[in-house]
């Protein structure tokens, strides 16, 4: 009985702090406008640097552990790499690798020089 009776008193004032949060949001001012979008813009740019040194860092550990398949190309362009287990990826632009079907592996155009 003492049990439930602390948890219904617990339950309460969790929801009563959470509603009192809600009711305590600030009207947003022009410098607080200006520190969010300062705020989202520093994301954005941490996202995509973390997605580049992903992308950069896997490839790399491909080249080292993998075999590059000469003459070959995945379907946005980038190399094909075949692991240990002879299945067919590449890394795409976020850094995670992509399993390739044989469908999907296209020649790679012969360069002009």
């Amino acid at each position: 009985m003492k049990k439930k009776l602390v948890m219904g008193l617990l339950t309460m004032a969790l929801f009563g702090g959470v509603t009192l949060s809600v009711n305590a949001q600030e009207k947003k001012t022009e410098v607080g406008k200006a520190l969010d979008k300062t705020g989202k813009a520093i994301g954005k740019g941490a996202k995509s640097v973390g997605n580049k040194t992903a992308e950069v860092a896997v490839k790399g550990s491909s080249k080292v552990a993998d075999k590059t398949w000469k003459g070959k190309m995945a379907p946005d362009g980038s190399d094909v790499y075949i692991n240990g287990k002879n299945e067919k990826y590449y890394v795409n632009a976020t850094g995670a690798k992509i399993w390739l079907k044989p469908s999907q592996i296209k020649n790679r155009p012969a360069s002009k020089n």
